[in-house]
């Protein structure tokens, strides 16, 4: 049988992947808590033939589902974590189902469904014969506090495996060739001495004076970073009283750039900022690492068998509900123009015309380096990594948005199912032509060859712990 069986067998699950799709979407789980979420796509899978491992790297919520045997052996990344405070019904006005309730606004209801279509619809291929290896469905939960994966590496879940194919929810369709930002994430945690404000003050040693500090300290540094890097920051515990000189506060912040040692770079000179400002005022800071993780590593060689897929399959139809639904959420975002401006010339009309730009587009981001960190840059970093995008959202959507959630739990299943057909279609490939793995390979090594991958979690560090700070 030919790849179209695959696409096929991805098709006849259709009914069954836009149910689970929705039931992610209707309960919305924080990272770590996904216990119905990853329970749902595990049974999905071991319904299908897969054998399930939990509780993988000592995380309650990730798992790995594998079939078949030998080489090679080919990943799916599955997520399924929510966001906090993104409630939101499937319309196009904002609506919270719950106030401050949790909400698909990074689409990882689509996402882990999406690839774990993509897992049956390869698996099917396995089964019949068609093709021979190894198909592992990477349940990797808390992908929005990128405590999932790092650890899931460390624990060894990726060893051998040839290559990884993944995806995300976007507003456009198309294989991914861009970056990211490689990030850290730090608490900063001062100690002084309390006094009464008032009539005691030079008792005291004001831990807030110190964050107030370093975070102004923090600011001077900003002309001498690369212009992509990012600094964040959120003071956490600023003190009780007015009247009381604070003993304890602390401060929470991320550390983005480019590439992993610039962001190394600059995370040390935010420790000594903060060493300065405990000298400054004189108290102790703790500093807790709370973890991090790589840049994206993008492999051309997956990336152009994605796309190949993707224009074979020729994108996806909605119906005429949809994209009108898709163009009423479109109306609310203002104006999308700087959006539509990074698409190739020939695509931006229809951009501007339609609600869901359902049509691939060939790999454009070669030079773009995304704002966002994601911890499957750490996995590019282990293992060849294809990805891509599709349509789940209308054009100009950003994430973690309002619209974005209603997207997700109603239009966007549409792009999940094809994005399944083209990841199962591109492992069939990997699985059929053993140079196309060599070659993958090939290019991983060269671009690794001059770097060796660190953990990006804190050493004997536990994920709760990391993520509780």
């Amino acid at each position: 049988m030919s790849k179209e069986a695959a696409f096929e067998a991805v098709e006849a699950e259709r009914e069954h992947l836009v149910e689970t799709a929705l039931e992610l979407w209707e309960n919305p789980e924080l990272g770590l808590a996904e216990y119905e979420s990853a329970a749902l796509l595990q049974d999905a899978l071991s319904e299908a033939g897969f054998e399930v491992e939990t509780g993988v790297a000592g995380i309650e919520t990730a798992f790995v589902a594998r079939y078949g045997e030998g080489d090679p052996t080919v990943g799916l990344l599955g997520e399924f974590d929510a966001l906090p405070d993104l409630s939101q019904r499937a319309a196009a006005e904002r609506e919270p189902v719950e106030a401050g309730a949790p909400g698909h606004g990074c689409g990882h209801n689509l996402f882990g469904v999406g690839s774990l279509g993509a897992a049956v619809g390869i698996k099917r291929a396995v089964e019949r014969g068609d093709v021979s290896g190894t198909v592992v469905y990477f349940g990797t939960p808390a992908e929005e506090i990128l405590v999932g994966k790092p650890f899931m590496i460390r624990a060894g879940a990726f060893d051998d495996v040839d290559a990884v194919l993944s995806w995300h929810p976007g507003w456009y369709t198309g294989a991914s060739v861009g970056s990211c930002l490689a990030m850290n994430s730090l608490q900063f945690a001062f100690e002084g001495e309390a006094s009464h404000a008032g009539s005691a003050p030079e008792a005291g040693r004001s831990a807030l004076d110190a964050v107030q500090l370093m975070n102004v300290g923090v600011e001077f540094t900003r002309e001498h970073v690369p212009d992509e890097a990012r600094i964040h920051y959120a003071v956490e515990n600023a003190g009780a009283a007015p009247n009381v000189v604070d003993p304890e506060a602390s401060v929470w912040y991320y550390v983005r750039a480019p590439d992993r040692e610039t962001v190394e770079e600059m995370t040390d000179w935010i420790r000594d900022v903060a060493r300065g400002a405990a000298l400054m005022t004189q108290t102790d800071v703790d500093v807790d690492f709370q973890g991090g993780t790589y840049e994206v590593l993008t492999n051309h060689t997956l990336a152009d068998v994605i796309d190949e897929n993707m224009q074979t399959l020729g994108g996806f139809e909605v119906s005429e509900d949809d994209e009108a639904f898709a163009r009423e959420l479109k109306e609310t975002l203002g104006d999308v123009s700087d959006q539509i401006g990074t698409l190739p010339e020939e695509y931006r009309s229809t951009a501007r015309r339609r609600g869901l730009l359902t049509e691939p587009v060939p790999p454009f981001d070669e030079d773009v380096v995304g704002t966002y960190s994601t911890d499957s840059g750490s996995v590019s970093q282990v293992v060849p990594v294809g990805r891509c995008r599709a349509a789940t959202w209308p054009v100009g959507t950003p994430a973690h948005s309002w619209q974005a959630v209603a997207a997700s739990g109603s239009v966007g299943v549409n792009a999940a199912v094809f994005v399944a057909k083209a990841l199962a279609g591109s492992a069939y490939d990997l699985m059929a032509d053993p140079d196309l793995v060599a070659a993958a390979s090939e290019e991983f090594e060269t671009a690794t060859a001059d770097r060796d991958y660190q953990d990006t979690v804190p050493e004997d560090g536990d994920p709760y712990e990391t993520a509780d700070h």
